[in-house]
């Protein structure tokens, strides 16, 4: 008799597919093997996700063309993890399983296809003369061993690599330290913890089992230390950790930190930079106990650890958990259902966390722990709120933030200035006509490059000359219209052209080892104006930055979003987190034309604590969430006639009491690469009524002819109304 496996592939179908076992393959297969498959006149890899003995559709079955694997290259875990995945942001399984895997496996490859070798310092007492050799073996010093890989993605060449290999002071190898389990656990130095933070050490320590911890600590107040210490209890027991951080924050400083305090132990990495091979290797990695922790971004989450016991969630609140597209997951609340499932303890750490944890909190789902003194210095940051109105200001700074920079920088300080948004200015105008440099493809205006004289937009990646005249009138009088990094880096050059800038944003940190080598000119601590987005605001430690100056502060306060004003509290406290960290308390200067904003009263005078309880009241009055339930089917096309045509069909005469509609509406950025954006809003009192209305509504678009004509998805839980 012929068995039946039940395969999920990767076909944008909310169903799975049957397939027969031939006689010679059933001896060894089972749940969890890739297998390849007919589908059509192509051949696809699958996942085993069921084995069975019939099938409704017995007579019309084809059978499984190869078994790639014979055995499960995942377990019973990992597949309730997909599966739960799937089934709560509404995606099809196949494709869920094509976000969790490495893509080479999704390609049919070997398992240990990939090994990656590592290099180790042999010699740390040896006299190089080349800058870069020196810098490295410094760099080894720190970390005590490196994947290749990760060197070159900091900038040591290939050549650097080979002149130390060849003297003998770095040595290469393939072997990762597999038998660290059976060695004592080595801690490097470690800091004597105060008052809060042992409070906070012995209850994550003292329980067993799933527990989630809200650690809520004020930036500088030693999280990442409760994090290091709370490791030891798992690694001495030989088990595994998984320490999930923002792409931003994933910084060499970071991990060498981690690597100092337990060298003995494997640490490796996880993030979108890594290559295919990479990627699989530390998935192999955490599967068979090569690694010790892994440091990753959001889809770290979904690694085959062999004995997990504890899931680290820095920056709980950080936006980039959430993914943007495919399977729209949010990390942090896949990571809950994974350690509850595992019945292992959760860490959840912020300075200002999201709205939805501190609710948690607030109802005991969530044991909340404080941090509220700064490691450093006893003493808050002093805030200012400059008024703009009426001010005179050149490239977007008051002459009185100039006056304070220059303070600072007599001091010998470093003083940081924070504006989101990159390139020389958002766009060029005519100062004759008023037209604006607007992307043709996109709902927004093309960005001023100074530097290589182009307008790019930033959505679409449209690129095009600067115009010599104006298109509209012919006019040469075509001006920057505000104000982006590149600009402010210019202007603080000539107005204070003895002191170092340091601009740090995507377009200045493009080539490999460019973002490392700016933070290693910052950590000298020399007088330093340091300019940047948000690679440069979270996460980092600038001992010497005494002023952080915020610009365009009111771009956040008045917002179509409902979680506007949640994400400008977070900014601006994880910002201004950077100064007072050298034992004295810094300055933040806030420039704004609302200085009487209750939320920037609200957040400067009361922190970010009182102002997120306030904030979680104003939604409880508007039911918006925490306190209800929201989902947003996003639609986009070509032909504004047919996003309209599938949205008001999906718009039934007669909604259950618990369910609201709102829409159809544009998104905020209307067109984008020549595509019409349009949402529809499901909000319902009750999270398992509003999914089984989900659930309807994507078995009725399923059998639509309306979807085809359309791209949709459906966005569980977003963060964000754009």
């Amino acid at each position: 008799m012929h068995l039946v496996a039940e395969v999920a592939l990767n076909v944008p179908l909310y169903r799975n597919f049957d397939y027969l076992i031939e006689p010679h393959i059933q001896p060894n297969i089972s749940v969890g093997c890739r297998v390849a498959v007919q589908f059509g006149r192509q051949q696809l890899i699958g996942i085993v996700i069921k084995l069975k003995s019939n099938s409704e559709f017995m007579a019309k079955l084809k059978p499984i063309s190869r078994l790639v694997d014979n055995q499960p290259i995942i377990d019973n875990h990992l597949i309730s993890l997909v599966e739960f995945a799937s089934h709560y942001y509404q995606y099809p399984l196949g494709e869920s399983y094509q976000v969790a895997l490495p893509n080479l496996l999704n390609k049919g490859e070997n398992l240990d296809k990939s090994a990656v070798p590592i290099i180790k310092l042999v010699d740390d007492t040896a006299t190089v003369t080349g800058k870069k050799q020196r810098q490295l073996i410094e760099h080894l010093v720190d970390s005590g061993s490196t994947p290749v890989t990760e060197l070159s993605a900091l900038g040591f060449s290939s050549s650097t690599v080979k002149s130390l290999l060849e003297k003998s002071i770095i040595e290469k190898t393939v072997e990762y330290n597999r038998d660290w389990q059976s060695k004592p656990l080595t801690i490097g130095d470690k800091p004597k913890l105060n008052r809060e933070q042992a409070v906070a050490l012995a209850a994550i320590n003292q329980q067993s089992g799933y527990t989630c911890y809200l650690l809520e600590g004020v930036t500088g107040s030693g999280k990442t230390e409760v994090y290091l210490q709370a490791l030891e209890k798992p690694l001495e027991q030989g088990k595994q950790a998984l320490v999930l951080v923002p792409e931003i924050g994933l910084t060499p400083q970071t991990v060498n930190r981690f690597r100092r305090r337990f060298p003995n132990v494997p640490i490796m990495l996880w993030h979108s930079a890594m290559t295919d091979h990479e990627r699989l290797s530390t998935w192999r990695a955490a599967q068979n106990q090569s690694a010790a922790i892994v440091i990753g971004t959001r889809s770290s989450v979904f690694l085959p650890f062999a004995q997990l016991a504890m899931i680290i969630v820095d920056e709980e609140h950080d936006l980039s958990f959430k993914q943007q597209d495919s399977l729209r997951y949010h990390a942090r609340d896949l990571a809950c259902f994974r350690a509850a499932k595992l019945a292992i303890p959760l860490i959840l750490g912020s300075a200002t966390p999201s709205l939805e944890s501190v609710q948690n909190a607030i109802n005991n789902k969530y044991q909340l722990l404080t941090l509220t003194e700064r490691a450093q210095t006893q003493t808050n940051n002093h805030y200012v709120l400059l008024d703009m109105r009426g001010q005179h200001q050149q490239s977007g700074l008051a002459l009185a933030t100039l006056e304070y920079i220059k303070k600072e920088l007599d001091r010998a300080k470093q003083v940081m200035v924070f504006l989101n948004r990159r390139g020389f200015s958002p766009s060029l105008i005519c100062h004759e006509c008023g037209w604006l440099s607007q992307c043709q493809r996109c709902s927004t205006n093309a960005t001023y490059h100074k530097h290589i004289r182009n307008l790019i937009c930033h959505h679409c990646g449209a690129q095009e000359h600067v115009p010599t005249q104006c298109p509209s009138c012919g006019s040469t009088q075509i001006i920057p219209a505000g104000q982006g990094t590149e600009q402010i880096a210019e202007f603080l050059s000539e107005a204070f052209p003895d002191t170092p800038i340091t601009r740090v944003d995507r377009d200045s940190t493009r080539k490999k080892g460019s973002l490392e080598a700016a933070l290693n000119e910052i950590n000298k601590g020399e007088p330093r104006i340091l300019i940047g987005t948000q690679m440069l605001a979270k996460g980092h430690h600038f001992s010497e930055v005494s002023l952080v100056v915020i610009m365009d502060v009111d771009s956040g306060l008045y917002s179509y979003d409902f979680r506007a004003t949640e994400h400008l509290a977070q900014l601006i406290t994880q910002v201004s987190g950077r100064a007072g960290r050298s034992g004295e308390a810094g300055t933040v200067l806030l420039q704004t034309h609302f200085p009487e904003h209750p939320l920037l009263q609200d957040l400067i005078n009361n922190g970010y604590q009182d102002f997120s309880r306030y904030a979680l009241s104003e939604r409880a009055e508007t039911q918006l969430p925490p306190f209800s339930c929201l989902a947003i089917i996003r639609c986009e096309s070509h032909k504004l006639n047919d996003i309209n045509n599938f949205l008001y069909d999906l718009i039934p005469e007669q909604l259950p009491s618990s369910i609201q509609l709102l829409g159809p509406v544009p998104a905020a950025l209307e067109r984008i690469a020549g595509k019409y954006r349009y949402q529809l809003h499901v909000q319902g009192n009750n999270r398992k009524q509003l999914h089984l209305y989900l659930n309807q509504l994507v078995s009725y678009i399923s059998q639509s002819k309306l979807a085809a004509k359309v791209r949709w998805s459906i966005d569980i839980d977003p963060v964000s109304m754009a």
